[in-house]
């Protein structure tokens, strides 16, 4: 009997070791053209570990990790089995042709670390057709920017790839896709590392455009517009731009009879990033001068003056005003050389630039306050200022006309005042009865009888100004106490905001201003839901929110409400066809979400 026992103890115990054997499989394309993207994943049957992904050498990391979760339960015949799956998936661009290995995958769990298999990828050369614009090209002529390929990608276009230090390059970031988008959820710009960008006024994307590309008709818009100013010389690498977009999918086939008219469509969300884009950056040439105001462009420069004759001690004002395009915002201010009897103040700067694709245009002015502390005739030298042209690809010097004016005397000599190189001096006036002798003549002092500590009231007030303070002590440290926990204090405000952001949407809606209510709805359930779950909203995706809102016990039912209503305002703020009573049950469900969320999670 006990060998019988024991030999099923050994069995269930190997039958647990082999429920237990965790195994890593990779998913990936044996083959890829150079420059393209594509995608890696990893998946692991089991949780509470720590995953740890190999180096891409030979590949470029465009994105990743994004993490994922399943689980499913079986009963057949009446035997339970439970899987659970996490991957992680990475976003790729190959680089040159070849052939290259990615090393296996780890995972460590209690320990014990686990390996993948290695991976095998195979580079192939592009077509000539197929080639987008390429590091090198001629900065005059940058070709037509190309979809990346699938069915939705991104492009981030430069109108030049070879240009000098500060000159300006035109950056465009535009979508294509072959399929239909609910929206655009999240963009994620690059850091433009080595480069001063300044934004474009760009008009937001509410549709797309029908564009024919190589026999291929895309839908596209333009996201962005910006314009780069680099600011190091050599190669520049910028990062990919990063979308993640709503793909509305057929869930269902088609109908023989009836087409598409009874269909089921689903929304799911598609993460595309942008291809690598360098920038070879050139030193601007020769020797510069010793004027150089770091502008890169075509200048031109103007001054005036608003007085030739002031009395001493008055304000000559001085305006100098650079004109023309180039990195305007960069210009420094032109250097004067001035009598040492004129006093020079700071100068103020005004601007008056625009940007656009062509580069930066407009003016900037320079007012410098001038005061002279002598009389007589005083001259403004003629004023330098060098730039470098662009069109020539050489330094020129622009130079200003002579100023003259005179400075008066002017009336100071009447009050027996005399200026002397900027300072006045006044001559030393007797002051009759400016000195008060001490009273040697102690006056008549008394003894007070009645005295303060005697008196049974003095501690009657001392003990309750003690209570009063021990209890103002105690109140205070426990508000330092509660003030502590940064993230308690973020999850009790958390409704009192959503609530400041619901009444600034019921305004809009109220005015009828349909894609700001959108807006403010949105940033009402992101930032509640950051602030609740203690998420970050850099972090915080749909998918991690349901997750967390699961494990508080927020019901299925709420979850559902939820995700409708950001269903709902995505679809709106990039196709707006809602009515009034859409929008206020958009309202009045975000608040009995907010409601029921504040009830059910106690902290």
């Amino acid at each position: 009997m006990k060998r019988v026992i024991l030999y099923n103890l050994f069995l269930l115990a190997a039958l647990a070791l082999h429920a237990q054997d965790i195994t890593i499989e990779a998913e990936y394309p044996s083959a890829v053209e150079a420059g393209r993207q594509f995608s890696v994943a990893w998946t692991v049957n089991s949780g509470g570990g720590e995953f740890a992904a190999p180096s891409f050498e030979g590949f470029y990391k465009l994105m990743g990790p994004q993490t994922s979760y399943s689980s499913s339960t079986q009963i057949i015949n009446g035997k339970m089995s439970h899987e659970t799956t996490y991957s992680y998936l990475y976003y790729l661009q190959a680089l040159n042709e070849g052939t290259y290995v990615i090393p296996p995958a780890s995972y460590t769990l209690k320990n014990k670390t686990y390996y993948s298999d290695s991976i095998r990828i195979e580079v192939l050369g592009t077509g000539a057709s197929q080639q987008s614009v390429q590091p090198g090209t001629n900065a005059g002529t940058a070709s037509k920017a190309q979809p990346a390929g699938g069915d939705v990608s991104v492009d981030l276009s430069l109108n030049r790839k070879e240009v000098y230090i500060g000159e300006h390059i035109a950056a465009t970031v535009k979508i294509y896709t072959k399929v239909d988008l609910s929206g655009i959820t999240e963009i994620k710009y690059p850091s433009f590392t080595g480069f001063l960008k300044s934004d474009i006024e760009t008009p937001p994307l509410t549709q797309l455009r029908q564009e024919n590309i190589n026999g291929t008709v895309y839908g596209t818009g333009v996201i962005q517009n910006f314009l780069l100013f680099p600011q190091v010389t050599g190669e520049i690498t910028i990062d990919p731009v990063q979308l993640t977009v709503l793909v509305r999918q057929k869930s269902s086939q088609t109908d023989p009879f009836f087409g598409d008219f009874f269909s089921n469509f689903q929304t799911v969300q598609l993460a595309v990033v942008s291809p690598v884009v360098k920038v070879n950056v050139k030193p601007l040439p020769g020797i510069k001068p010793e004027d150089f105001s770091g502008v890169v462009g075509k200048l031109d420069l103007k001054a005036t003056i608003n007085k030739d004759s002031v009395d001493v001690n008055d304000a000559v004002n001085l305006k100098i005003t650079i004109s023309g395009n180039g990195n305007l915002k960069l210009a420094e201010a032109p250097k004067l050389t001035l009598s040492p009897d004129i006093e020079i103040y700071d100068p103020k700067f005004t601007d008056n630039i625009k940007n656009s694709l062509s580069g930066t245009s407009g003016q900037r002015t320079f007012e410098y306050l001038l005061i002279p502390r002598h009389y007589g005739d005083f001259t403004v030298p003629p004023v330098t200022y060098s730039y470098f042209n662009t069109s020539s690809g050489k330094y020129e010097t622009l130079k200003t006309k002579e100023f003259r004016f005179y400075a008066r005397k002017g009336t100071e000599s009447a009050s027996g005042i005399t200026v002397y190189g900027g300072v006045s001096k006044e001559d030393v006036k007797y002051v009759g009865k400016d000195i008060r002798f001490i009273k040697p003549d102690p006056g008549k002092l008394t003894r007070s009888v009645n005295n303060i500590i005697s008196n049974t009231s003095f501690y009657s007030i001392f003990a309750i100004a003690l209570l009063i303070f021990l209890i103002v002590l105690f109140v205070r440290r426990e508000h330092i106490r509660r003030n502590a926990d940064l993230t308690a204090v973020r999850n009790r405000k958390a409704g009192k905001i959503a609530g400041k952001r619901l009444k600034a949407a019921s305004g809009c809606m109220k005015r009828g201003e349909m894609d700001r209510f959108h807006e403010e709805i949105l940033k009402a359930i992101w930032g509640y839901l950051s602030d609740k779950l203690n998420i970050p909203v850099s972090d915080l995706t749909r998918n991690n929110a349901v997750t967390a809102l699961k494990e508080k016990g927020i019901s299925d039912d709420d979850i559902t409400s939820l995700t409708g209503i950001l269903d709902s305002c995505e679809y709106e703020r990039y196709a707006p066809a809602s009515s009034g009573t859409e929008a206020a049950n958009i309202y009045d469900g975000t608040a009995r979400f907010i409601r029921s969320v504040e009830n059910s999670i106690i902290r």
